[in-house]
């Protein structure tokens, strides 16, 4: 019963408790703050009389209310009686909850959360003591700042002392155990196993980067950032944006970059490998998952970035023409401009036929314009770039270019973009897995967000495949959230996103002070703490609206991506507030593997959709990967002294019980 599901539910999460009958005879427990929280969702405004004991009135119409909705005791009648609080430890609450598991095993293991994350049993009873102690001592070393500042060197001489063989079984004991889960598809299913019998599922990733040097990473970005007409394209208007253009200084897009992953354009060949890599991420997690993990790409991994600063550039100048037209700045469908507001901008001049032409591909519904191009036909892998940017000077009619004329063999390379992306993308729609497309440099990210959701548009149409990614460093990032949930609800798609703080913060402030553009970033770690609890409770809120109006609330799905206790403390605060619970299957949580498992693992255990970022692939060919890891951790160090005063406590306790040999055991179902 709803009722009985929510005393539970509010039982699970508060320590001080008011009694109440349950179907057993026994006390069940809900707290002072909690009961209040209840009442007011079922109608019944009133207040207790002091801390830990309800008021008469309190009981009495709580009575009435449980009378209305008929739940009858085992003597046909159902009251709530009133009891001074009482305090039982954690301890014993989660004993009693694992007993009446036990006593039903068709129920999922769920395990009490403590909100504050400080429970060192709950955070690592998924490991071995030894890959405690192992984890404990990554944790020393990642906080010497001169082995991080030196790691790539070390590790290299390291390899060059020992001996392929040697080193790689020291990296296997070391970094590479705890950041990484294995060489391959099939070595990574134990470690996929044992997540998934904790409660947490995985996001694959396989982390093979290339070792550049900054003098190859530039000279191949310039190259790749430069027409084969031999000019950089965003150069040749006077009213090109200087944000869209590239810059050797900047053509290294690993500068400044710790936590994210660069992919450089060497061929086509390449992009076809790493369309292969993805496709292969998705059999892996099909097969070892169930269906229910999750593979993260790169657009700029399947094409010539120069194709995405083209389109993107030609996204902002399509915002500038519609800013002639309306008066204001953003999105263009934010503006509820019609197609008659159109031809009237354009006057005289709308009889034309290339202008009618125009009119007639600009897409609208009762509210007014949602997009200026035919974006259908651009993932359709069937369209010409240079003829579909274009629109109608309103002075003389002419049909001006947003995009230079681009050589049929670059349009054959967006082509192919596009291609790769709908293959994966159809894949995954098949095995039923997800796709996560990550956010990049935001010169890169209009293009990147403007095609992932046309992707939602195609393949969304049942369930959220698809997720973009949103960046909460930049301050646009409210209003284009905004924005797509705007479109996903007038085109009727399920809309799917993962929020991040985000990655290039530093490289952007130090590119956009280079290039003389406004700085796209907010100014603080609280500004950019604000931008990320704001856009969240906005989708969180609309989340709550289709749930009372008896729409399928998945049709929002949002990922908290985020190692900030304090931001996942918000989210689920705000989901209780709300009305939103773990087992609508809207909302979930994920982290980097071996990195704040006092956060994945607790949620993961305590019935919330919690995730784990599982980078795997040689030793040798992961080492760029585990360098930024160590890069990371070296500028959290609050976190990293958290997680190791916890690792710490958990290794003692075992050495105290004996448990030196400890082995892992599961019984979660992941939500």
């Amino acid at each position: 019963m709803a009722f009985l599901r929510t005393v539970s539910r509010c039982n699970s999460l508060v320590p001080r408790k008011v009694s109440s009958p349950s179907s057993t005879g026994t006390n069940g427990c809900l707290s002072h703050s909690r009961s209040e929280q209840f009442l007011r969702q079922y109608g019944i405004h009133a207040a207790s009389n002091h801390r830990g004991q309800l008021s008469s009135a309190l009981l009495a119409a709580l009575n009435h209310r449980l009378t209305l909705e008929g739940h009858p005791s085992l003597d046909g009648t159902r009251r709530w009686r009133s009891t001074t609080v009482a305090a039982p430890s954690p301890v014993s609450t989660g004993a009693r909850q694992r007993q009446q598991q036990d006593n039903n095993p068709s129920t999922p293991q769920r395990d009490p959360l403590d909100v504050s994350f400080n429970d060192p049993h709950a955070a690592f009873k998924s490991k071995t003591t030894f890959e405690l102690i192992r984890a404990y001592f990554v944790y020393v070393l990642c906080s010497s700042e001169f082995l991080v500042e030196n790691n790539m060197k070390i590790m290299k001489l390291m390899r060059a002392i020992l001996g392929d063989r040697l080193f790689v079984y020291l990296m296997k004991q070391t970094f590479y155990g705890h950041f990484v889960a294995g060489e391959d598809r099939i070595r990574i299913v134990p470690t996929l196993t044992r997540l998934r019998s904790f409660g947490v599922k995985p996001i694959l990733d396989y982390s093979v980067e290339e070792d550049l040097s900054q003098e190859e990473a530039e000279k191949r970005e310039v190259e790749a950032s430069v027409s084969s007409a031999g000019t950089n394209l965003s150069e040749d208007s006077a009213d090109s944006l200087p944000q869209y253009s590239v810059d050797k200084t900047f053509a290294d897009r690993r500068y400044k970059v710790q936590s994210a992953r660069t992919y450089f354009y060497l061929n086509e060949a390449t992009c076809e490998r790493n369309m292969e890599t993805f496709l292969e991420c998705l059999d892996a997690v099909k097969g070892a998952t169930f269906g229910t993990g999750i593979t993260a790409i790169k657009l700029t991994a399947l094409g010539r970035p120069q194709l995405l600063l083209q389109v993107s550039e030609v996204i902002m100048q399509a915002r500038r023409y519609m800013m002639d037209l309306a008066g204001s700045t953003g999105n263009i469908l934010t503006h509820h401009k019609t197609i008659q507001d159109l031809e009237r901008y354009l006057g005289n001049v709308s009889d034309k036929a290339e202008v009618k032409q125009f009119l007639e591909k600009v897409t609208s519904d009762k509210d007014g314009i949602l997009h200026l191009f035919p974006w259908t036909g651009i993932i359709n892998e069937d369209c010409q770039l240079s003829e579909t940017f274009r629109v109608p000077d309103p002075v003389t009619g002419q049909m001006r270019r947003l995009i230079s004329k681009i050589p049929p063999k670059e349009e054959e390379m967006f082509r192919n973009m596009i291609r790769r992306l709908n293959t994966i993308v159809k894949t995954a729609q098949d095995l039923d897995v997800r796709i996560m497309i990550d956010a990049e440099q935001t010169y890169f990210q209009p293009a990147i967000s403007r095609i992932t959701l046309e992707m939602m548009r195609k393949y969304n149409t049942e369930k959220a495949i698809v997720f973009n990614t949103y960046q909460c460093y930049l301050k646009d990032t409210y209003k284009e959230v905004c924005t797509d949930l705007e479109q996903a609800k007038r085109q009727n798609f399920y809309f799917g996103a993962k929020l991040v703080r985000g990655a290039y913060i530093e490289q952007e402030r130090a590119r956009a002070a280079a290039l003389g553009y406004e700085d796209p970033t907010n100014p603080s770690f609280e500004a950019t703490t604000e931008m990320y609890h704001k856009t969240l409770t906005e989708c969180l809120r609309r989340i709550r609206i289709l749930k009372d109006a008896n729409i399928d609330p998945k049709k929002i799905a949002i990922m908290v991506a985020s190692h900030n206790e304090d931001t996942v403390r918000f989210a689920i605060e705000k989901m209780q507030e709300i009305g939103i619970h773990p087992e609508d299957k809207v909302i979930c949580f994920g982290q980097l593997l071996g990195m704040c498992d006092y956060i994945t693992f607790p949620l993961g255990q305590a019935g919330y959709s919690a995730y784990k970022y599982i980078p795997y692939g040689p030793v040798n060919e992961v080492l760029p990967y585990l360098s930024r890891r160590a890069q990371e951790n070296k500028g959290v160090l609050q976190k990293i002294k958290k997680e190791k005063r916890l690792l710490l406590s958990e290794i003692t306790k075992r050495l105290a019980k004996g448990q030196l040999f400890y082995k892992p055991k599961g019984k979660y179902v992941p939500i």
